[in-house]
């Protein structure tokens, strides 16, 4: 049988398949362990130290430029500085020095940002624990310390001094937020499915949340309901506004202690000495808040979420928290602190003058004008100081004062709606009475208003809406939706 020779057919070789490998990132010059705290003047501080950020490109970053991004988006050092940090490659975009800052950032590419990295002092308060089981811990966050690393904060972070005090291989996971100056009741998961657990029925808002806090002037009795909307105004300063377009809002407040001046307790005794040069007399007669004499202690339940939710109602209802740097602060929203106004167009202007704060001039809630207060105090604040780091030029700030270090609003109760669990606090030293003053040491029945939170969920609210004194909404009556 003849053979016949047949050619091999080469088929062609498949391909492989070619993944785009990640952006290179630039790693951190180190990890100090253990954490380089000290403790000084009752503050946390951390020593100065080599960071790296990486992030990748936001949404609203893409198609920007590089020092474009930077100069509006970060606040803590000027724009000058972050163009020599692009132009000498501290700062890169996928791990490769960028030829100009004019460098256009597109979706997937990694920023990082190598610096001298100088912290803010925290309080040197510890971390209360309120409960501990196998799969959380509630704490009792102190005032001032940002839950995660954020911004100019990193080691002085609720998260890493928990880190630093359980090992390095420890990792908390926070479950629910409070801003940097609130304390109060948080949930640390010990593992992801605790944490998700608990975090499920926050964002479900099957959780009942009460806060507590101290606002100037009289707060009016009864249940007052504050449904006005919340709009973030500007993302990188962190200011939010009552606007009728934002997103909806809603808190139940419920007067708990009204103490009016010292001098008018019991009707009697000489005035306290005015000590007020001419100018300064001149100006708090212009100044309207100047007429709310005393402050109330007040139950706040908010039933949605939006940042700074509380402190814009409290100051949209005319008695916001005593010393909010921000939304307490005259220099920034004029004398009438924006009570009653969802309407204003000037945003700019309060941005403008929200940003020199902390920098050129030191951040003034109204309570800093005090009489009582200490003079040493009200100087006592964190600001440039016009001196530069000896390592990085960065600008240093002058350390906090006592009364910087955090807000008269306090976390007090989390529970579950159907009962299973519900952890709590006692109130804060500054909720309770002043020295030889009656008043309430402890939350009480007639003073709860978690009876109207679930109320709220099926009624509608029949009552008054008074904007031009600034009290907000008084619930005479419910009816039935």
């Amino acid at each position: 049988m003849a053979l016949t020779t047949i050619e091999p057919v080469n088929s062609p070789a498949e391909e492989p398949e070619l993944l785009v490998p990640p952006p290179d990132v630039v790693t951190t010059p180190c990890d100090p362990w253990p954490r380089p705290y000290y403790l000084e003047d009752g503050l946390r501080k951390v020593h100065p130290y080599h960071y790296t950020y990486n992030t990748y490109c936001k949404q609203r970053w893409r198609g920007r430029e590089l020092l474009d991004i930077f100069a509006t988006e970060f606040r803590d050092r000027p724009q000058e500085y972050y163009k020599d940090a692009i132009e000498c490659g501290n700062v890169t975009l996928n791990g490769r020095k960028v030829p100009s800052v004019r460098e256009i950032v597109k979706n997937g590419d990694v920023i990082s940002h190598t610096l001298h990295r100088h912290e803010p002092p925290v309080t040197a308060e510890s971390i209360g624990i309120v409960h501990e089981d196998n799969d959380m811990i509630v704490i009792n966050k102190p005032a001032g310390v940002p839950v995660h690393p954020a911004g100019r904060y990193n080691y002085n972070s609720i998260v890493e001094i928990m880190r630093a005090e359980r090992g390095h291989g420890w990792n908390p996971l926070p479950c629910n937020r409070l801003d940097r100056l609130t304390s109060g009741v948080m949930f640390i998961g010990k593992h992801a499915k605790a944490a998700e657990k608990l975090t499920d029925q926050i964002m479900a808002r099957t959780v009942k949340k009460e806060y507590v806090a101290r606002v100037t002037g009289e707060f009016p009795t009864g249940d007052v309901i504050c449904d006005q909307p919340v709009m973030q105004i500007s993302p990188k300063l962190g200011l939010n506004r009552a606007r009728g377009s934002g997103k909806d809002a809603r808190t139940i407040f419920k007067r708990m202690a009204y103490y009016p001046p010292k001098a008018k307790t019991n009707g009697a005794g000489p005035k306290p000495e005015d000590r007020r040069s001419d100018k300064e007399r001149a100006r708090d007669s212009k100044i309207a808040w100047k007429s709310k004499e005393g402050y109330s202690i007040v139950r706040c339940l908010p039933l949605t979420g939006r940042t700074h939710q509380l402190r814009v109602h409290l100051q949209f209802l005319g008695h916001p928290i005593s010393n909010d740097p921000i939304y307490s602060n005259q220099r920034v929203f004029g004398p009438s602190l924006a009570a009653g106004d969802a309407l204003s167009d000037d945003d700019e202007s309060i941005i403008s003058k929200l940003s020199k704060m902390g920098k050129s001039e030191a951040a003034e809630a109204m309570e800093y004008h005090e009489d009582m207060m200490e003079e040493y105090n009200k100087k006592k604040a964190e600001k440039l100081t016009g001196e530069l780091c000896e390592i990085c030029n960065t600008p240093l700030y002058s350390d906090p004062g006592p009364h910087e270090l955090g807000i008269y609003l306090h976390a007090r109760r989390y529970a579950c709606r159907d009962g299973d669990w519900g952890y709590e606090t006692s109130l804060p030293e500054w909720a309770l009475p002043p020295p030889d003053t009656d008043g309430p040491t402890v939350t009480t029945e007639e003073t709860d208003p978690l009876a109207l939170v679930d109320a709220v969920g099926h009624l509608k609210m029949r009552g008054e809406m008074r904007n031009g004194d600034g009290t907000g909404v008084h619930v005479d009556e419910l009816k039935p939706s």
